[in-house]
Order: structure tokens, then sequence, then C-alpha cells
């Protein structure tokens, strides 16, 4: 693989209240789709080999209008299963469960981050190998997760790498290593 162009969805209506949105699976906001938009440019720079999206609608409206239209569904990418908090936002929680988080404490009913690493794992091992580029259209902590793994990192060290909606990040090499390119960048008009 040359290099991998990861695209987060655009906004929905939860993402943009901070609700966690695993598997329910909501529509792009106008700004969402504005924000899809807006990384065709990006993703025209690019010939790809494998274009990999998850199953949800909001991924894959976000990959359609990018310009990303000749694309897999790949189960694996599905977001993080937040379980019991699936539509609740942090503040909420954290009046039943003082200081929880999400990276530390999982979620009851869910996946932990060691359960999202898994598919990203797998993911990974699938585009090792293929020869040219590959783009990969999913979810804000997946995509956290998958980077993580990329690095050689634990899945837990997701935290690390903020993620906002509607923007691009690239992974690749650098002398035979796997490195972070550009991390969360958006793309204005």
């Amino acid at each position: 693989m040359n290099e991998m162009l990861l695209l987060r969805h655009g906004e929905t209506e939860w993402s943009k209240n901070g609700r966690h949105t695993g598997r329910t699976d909501l529509p792009l906001t106008a700004n969402g789709e504005s924000q899809a938009k807006l990384l065709r440019p990006v993703a025209r720079a690019h010939d790809f080999a494998l274009v990999l999206v998850s199953p949800a609608a909001r991924a894959r409206r976000t990959a359609d209008l990018a310009g990303l239209t000749d694309y897999e569904i790949e189960p694996d990418l599905w977001e993080w299963d937040y379980g019991d908090y699936e539509g609740i936002t942090t503040p909420v929680i954290r009046e039943s469960r003082p200081g929880w988080y999400l990276w530390d404490d999982g979620v009851p009913g869910g996946e932990s981050a060691d359960d999202v690493g898994a598919r990203a794992d797998r993911v990974i091992a699938r585009v090792k190998d293929v020869e040219g580029d590959v783009a990969v259209v999913a979810h804000g902590h997946f995509l956290r997760v998958f980077t993580a793994r990329w690095l050689g990192l634990p899945a837990a060290d997701g935290r690390f790498f903020r993620l906002d909606t509607g923007t691009y990040s690239r992974l690749g090499h650098e002398h035979a290593r796997e490195v972070v390119l550009t991390w969360n960048a958006p793309v204005t008009s």
C-alpha cells in the first residue's frame, strides 16, 4: 500500500450534539453534506486501488458526496458499539458514573477499545498488501483506534488522536515504518 486516505463522515445531528453514535444509523445534516462535498478535491487527488466504507448511511453518503462511488462495504468499519451509552452524551453519563472516560472505562453492553482494535487490525491486514492507494470512510472513534493500531500502539491510545467530522487524514510510511502523514485536516471552500 502506498498511502491511505481516511475520511471521517460529515456531521450528523448526534455528532453535533456530542451524543455517542455507534450503531444508530443517522443521516448527515445539511452541514454534514457540505463537509462531505468539500472532501471531493482531496479524494480526486488519488487513483485508489481500493475504497472501503462503513455500512452506516452517514459514511456511505460521505463517500458518495466526496466522489468515491466505486467502493466496498466493510462491516469491520462500523463505529464503536456504545451499548447502553448509545445516544447519550458524556456529561449525562458522568451524572451516574463520575469521571467516566470511554477510553479507560468502556461501555456496558458494548465494545471495549480492544474489541474495536481487533476489527481495526483485520482491516489493516486487508489493506497492507494492496498495490496503490487506499481510502477508508468511517467514524471518529473507530478511525482513532485504527490509527493507533496502524502505528503499533494499543487500541486505547486512539484517545490521543482527536478527529472532527468531515475531515481527512493520511497514513503512510517513512523508511518502511508506519506513520501519520496528515491528521484531522479540514477542507474549506
